[in-house]
């Protein structure tokens, strides 16, 4: 990110890494050349490799210092974490929509870019001075190659008969591991690590001869664990749409009175800081009032569950939507009351603060659903899957930026057959925003339904595969409770 930022920066200082200004009297401007295009470009690459690694990354390492799976309140811990996490996030992100964009606007792009140079210079800086004081965890082999050998091996056994359940030696585990069987959820892929030829299959440090023949149990619960939160992870995908909807309330907020006193207005692109500001008071009260006050009040600790928390998130987007259609229905009947329908760059005697209710409420959907989901993803997936934990609500996020723009293009492709103006079109109050609103609205209450099907069939949080601990008469596997399985004895 620091090469990226460095490199955008010299487009700015540098005259030749962009085009001439335009002239004025001719009205034309130079293409810029490709020599310049590829600066740029190249700027933008590094940014996104940088921040596609250090986002998901810096999550889940975080949490590495902080996790102590035997700790019991080890939950309420990265509860916390993750809260203050996002909101120091949100915190950044509203430093930057406002005091980086004022410095761009008032001392120039050379500046602008400059500070931020230098704000990423200070934070590479800062990381490698702090390094050794941090827990790092030794990297492992691909888990991407891992999740391949486990579907090859399936296929290839896909006609072997299951051992006998319980039976020990029948499944290959590593050698350091204390998971002996797979468990029984997704019980085709166990075929993977069952042992056919004990002196073929295992090499003699333990481990498989050939990993495209054979595969550890902990290589197939890790692609169990995958599997099983996807459905969950998707019903977030919906509320990214949602929270992507940008443009509109801009169009929506140029279009109102936004004056806060005669001389002061609030730019129509800033109305996002609502959002973010919603969201970082919601995490700092929740974690610094809330669950304080109601552990007092109840006399022990008590704190929401994710799978509670999301649900909440995903029905205040809801709630958001169907405001904002609300909202923006007003805005249209004003707008057509006091005779601009043909004239979108109108402002109307409407305050712009009707549009607060619904950014409010997407941020506190936000809080909410984002941090239950990441919280989710990292306490139930495996410690090994930590960083791909933390990646999997930025990959919703990207998708749900691709699935917006297909949204957007099919309601508009389908409502402005026939020559009709559609739903989405440049003059806002021409066009029928509110009830692409209502749209969304609805396919966010199917995703609420959608959500409690996957929550029900997840089960309760916190499944685990079969352990094994030592004890004085030799091995002793055991189910834990929620599996809902019998001990059983054996000797090693």
């Amino acid at each position: 990110m620091l090469q990226g930022m460095i490199l955008l920066w010299l487009t700015a200082m540098v005259p030749e890494s962009k085009p001439p200004t335009c002239d004025l009297l001719t009205q034309r401007c130079r293409s810029p050349t490709a020599a310049q295009m590829s600066l740029l470009i190249s700027s933008f690459v590094l940014i996104s490799i940088g921040a596609g690694g250090v986002r998901p990354c810096s999550l889940a390492f975080g949490a590495d210092q902080l996790d102590r799976r035997d700790n019991p309140k080890n939950d309420r811990v990265l509860e916390s974490f993750f809260g203050w996490y996002y909101a120091s996030a949100a915190i950044s992100v509203l430093i930057a929509l406002t005091g980086i964009v004022y410095i761009q606007d008032h001392l120039g792009y050379r500046v602008g870019f400059g500070v931020s140079a230098i704000l990423m210079l200070l934070s590479v800086l800062v990381f490698f001075i702090a390094s050794p004081l941090y827990l790092k965890l030794n990297p492992s082999k691909s888990l991407l190659t891992g999740f391949l050998q486990v579907m090859v091996v399936t296929y290839k056994n896909r006609n072997l008969t299951f051992p006998i359940p319980d039976s020990t030696g029948s499944y290959h585990h590593r050698r350091d591991s204390n998971i002996v069987a797979p468990t029984h959820k997704l019980r085709f892929l166990n075929k993977a690590c069952i042992i056919k030829n004990p002196g073929q299959d295992i090499a003699s440090d333990g481990s498989a001869s050939n990993p495209w023949s054979l595969c550890a149990v902990e290589q197939v619960e890790e692609l169990k664990a995958l599997i099983k939160v996807l459905p969950l992870w998707s019903t977030g995908i919906i509320m990214s749409i949602n929270l992507s909807q940008n443009s509109f309330p801009v169009l929506q907020a140029s279009s109102m009175d936004r004056h806060l006193t005669t001389k002061f207005q609030i730019p129509a692109g800033s109305y996002g800081m609502f959002n973010i500001i919603s969201l970082a008071l919601w995490v700092i009260l929740y974690d610094r009032a809330i669950l304080p006050m109601a552990s007092k009040l109840k006399g022990k600790p008590v704190r929401f569950s994710v799978k509670l928390r999301m649900g909440i998130g995903l029905f205040l987007t809801c709630l958001a939507m169907a405001v904002s259609a609300v909202v923006e229905n007003a805005r249209r009947r004003k707008a057509i009351q006091e005779g601009f329908l043909n004239n979108p760059h109108a402002v109307l005697n409407m305050s712009a603060l009707w549009l607060v209710p619904q950014f409010c409420l997407n941020g506190l959907a936000e809080a909410f659903t984002a941090i239950g989901q990441t919280e989710f993803f990292y306490s139930e997936l495996p410690k090994s899957m930590s960083s791909i934990a933390a990646a999997l609500f930025g990959l919703g996020l990207a998708v749900a930026n691709l699935l917006a723009s297909v949204v957007v293009s099919i309601i508009d492709d389908i409502t402005s057959r026939g020559g009709k103006e559609g739903w989405v079109s440049s003059n806002i109050n021409k066009g029928r925003i509110d009830s692409y609103y209502w749209v969304l609205t609805i396919l966010s209450v199917i995703n609420l339904l959608y959500y409690f099907v996957c929550a029900w069939a997840y089960g309760p949080c916190g499944d685990q595969p079969t352990k094994v601990t030592r004890a004085r008469n030799g091995l002793r596997k055991e189910e834990l409770a929620n599996l809902g399985t019998k001990e059983m004895k054996g000797k090693a």
